[in-house]
């Protein structure tokens, strides 16, 4: 039997990942180390919780103060999530 339509192991994983469904599970899996890299160590030390359900990116801060700034930086920091996930994922923050 010939095979016709034969192509690398590679190439095949590469187009899966790129299908929607998957890039957007893969990219909700990474949601916890991005917001590390988005908000810095500082904030990430006070934060308790990083949860995303259906668009929402919801976190738990457990200082007030940086609750307070962070909220008034919501959509900055959906798009440099976004921007870093490379995928427009995040509709919206809940700081907790």
């Amino acid at each position: 039997m010939k095979r016709t339509n034969a192509q690398p192991i590679g190439a095949m994983l590469e187009e899966l990942f790129k299908s929607p469904n998957i890039a957007a599970k893969i990219a909700e899996g990474s949601l916890p180390h991005v917001w590390r890299e988005v908000v810095g160590e500082v904030v990430a030390a006070e934060t308790r919780q990083v949860r995303f359900v259906r668009g929402v990116l919801y976190v738990h801060i457990a200082s007030s103060i940086l609750r307070s700034e962070l909220m008034m930086q919501r959509e900055a920091l959906v798009r440099s999530v976004n921007a870093k996930l490379g995928i427009d994922l995040v509709k919206s923050l809940v700081v907790q």
